[in-house]
């Protein structure tokens, strides 16, 4: 009995401290979210290729005319047995190809998301830096207005001439009329 207790005690005490690390064969594969992330993206575009499909189609013709044509003996997926193996294999694909299409299309909306957040934030300076010369144009239009514009001493200036004009003829005349 009193061996009983001083097990458990054991157990409890080492329960604050970590576990010894274990041997292992094989080295521990860890892969960051964004490494994968970018894996999966790879991957996504690659089944989206002319190439995958293609590929795709040319294998499964090929299994389905193997196990098709070939002696029963040879075959390794009967039809007999509705080729149970391709079946198994094209489901198997298309279930890791659905998370990882998903996670791509996750990673494209992110960055889309950050892209509009950008372009919404430059359409804001953009508007700000418009709003902001069209109130220095229209200050300066209040200010030229006050100013004499190139049409008023154009005509300003045909006044004088004219004015001259008049002035030139009529000094000749009162100068006549002083002489006589």
């Amino acid at each position: 009995m009193t061996d009983q207790p001083t097990r458990l005690a054991r157990r409890s005490d080492r329960l604050d401290q970590p576990r010894e690390q274990r041997a292992t064969f094989l080295p521990r594969l860890t892969l960051s979210q964004e490494a994968f992330g970018i894996l999966s993206e790879k991957f996504a575009r690659f089944m989206g290729t002319p190439g995958f499909i293609i590929g795709m189609t040319v294998f499964c013709a090929a299994w389905l005319a193997w196990n098709t044509f070939m002696p029963v003996a040879q075959q390794f997926d009967p039809r007999s047995q509705n080729y149970t193996l391709l079946t198994l294999l094209l489901s198997l694909q298309a279930s890791y190809a659905a998370p990882l299409i998903l996670l791509a299309q996750n990673r494209q909306a992110d960055r889309d998301r950050v892209g509009l957040e950008q372009d919404r934030a430059r359409d804001e300076r953009n508007l700000a830096d418009t709003e902001y010369l069209t109130r220095e144009v229209a200050s300066l239009r209040l200010a030229l207005r006050e100013q004499a514009t190139r049409d008023f001493v154009r005509s300003e200036l045909r006044d004088l001439l004219s004015e001259l004009e008049e002035r030139q003829l009529v000094l000749p005349r009162e100068e006549a009329r002083r002489a006589e």
